[in-house]
């Protein structure tokens, strides 16, 4: 047991409440319907890789959880990797992963203004590989840019062909754009997310070099209404789950945006009531997803948020949560919510001839 510490020198890294609220804790070892979690890595991610474990490992803890399907965005990182994991994890066990691709924006200098339709050439060719979707990476809208420096919008009609490529296809294309708002404000004392920060400073988009939050979620609008057959899948609540407002809107107005929950359900717990409401509004256009690697523990945690109304309870299995210092509270959804979410609507999307 660690001594305790004089006030005067408490530091915040040092600070570990023990929460005196008594209130109903429920273990959920199961969830309620098979789950397809719809956002996840098996390669290196936070130092849980699974791509040099043993598979049957990896298919015991899926089965042990419920995760019927498991989507690996890795191949998102290069095409070495998707061809690694589609031998590895999808030719081994095709019914439990699938495995999306990605764009090699490094080649833009090289095609020049044929980028875009050399990209969706490569989608094309993904697709013949195996590979069932299209995962776009936070770096574009942040960092990437065109031959001559300039950085690319998310809404650049030059890469129009990889959209138009990807409803050809008939696949998803989920998108990571941005990050958590906090990552755009100063590092100081006013930052919600000051330990994530100080712990990863590579991780904030604060100052000149980078658009506003504002302007990427103004862009990404554009993207989505520019290209009403193309399925995109906003990552992370659609990348603003601290405005749920917002989120509402954009699938009022776009039938073809989903929502993922990766890696946010931090934020949705601490909103219960806009939460719940959300996932009532619009049942058939959540999916489930943990973005967090493969974790019985993790997984359990996402099935007591859903499943309970279970109050003020850590969202992860850290001391102190990662994201921020606060606790979360379940949404209790009903059963019809639940099967969509927990696997319907990802079916639907993932498999759409099933």
């Amino acid at each position: 047991m660690t001594s305790s510490l004089p006030i005067d020198q408490l530091r915040l890294i040092d600070y570990r409440p023990r929460p005196k609220l008594v209130v109903p804790e429920t273990h959920i070892e199961k969830p309620r319907f098979p789950v397809i979690d719809a956002h996840n890595h098996l390669g290196e991610l936070f130092g849980r890789s699974w791509d040099r474990r043993p598979l049957p490992e990896l298919l015991d803890l899926l089965d042990e959880a419920g995760v019927q399907m498991l989507v690996d965005l890795d191949g998102g990182w290069g095409e070495e990797i998707l061809h690694r994991h589609l031998d590895q994890f999808k030719a081994a066990a095709p019914e439990r992963f699938q495995v999306f691709g990605g764009v090699d924006w490094s080649q833009w200098e090289v095609h020049g203004d044929g980028f875009g339709e050399w990209a969706a050439k490569r989608l094309e060719a993904q697709v013949r590989r195996g590979a069932q979707g299209l995962k776009i990476w936070k770096p574009f809208g942040l960092q990437v840019r065109d031959p001559a420096g300039r950085l690319a919008p998310i809404d650049d009609t030059r890469l129009a062909p990889i959209w138009e490529k990807a409803s050809e296809l008939r696949i998803p294309v989920i998108i990571h754009i941005a990050d958590p708002v906090a990552f755009f404000d100063p590092i100081d004392q006013y930052n919600e997310r000051i330990e994530e920060l100080a712990a990863h400073p590579d991780w904030s988009f604060y100052g000149p070099r980078f658009p506003s939050f504002q302007a990427l979620m103004e862009q990404f609008e554009r993207l989505i209404a520019s290209h009403p057959a193309t399925t995109f899948i906003g990552a992370h609540v659609g990348c603003y789950a601290e405005n749920l407002g917002w989120v509402s809107r954009m699938l009022t107005h776009y039938p073809n945006f989903y929502i993922d929950i990766s890696a946010r359900i931090g934020e949705l717990g601490r909103q219960p009531y806009s939460a719940r409401r959300l996932f009532l509004q619009f049942p058939d256009r959540i999916l489930f997803a943990t973005d967090t690697a493969p974790d019985l523990d993790i997984y359990r945690i996402y099935y007591r948020f859903l499943e309970t109304g279970d109050e003020y309870f850590s969202y992860d299995t850290g001391e102190v949560p990662a994201q921020g210092r606060w606790r979360i509270y379940g949404l209790h959804l009903p059963d019809d919510v639940l099967e969509k979410v927990y696997y319907l609507n990802a079916r639907r999307i993932l498999q759409p001839d099933s």
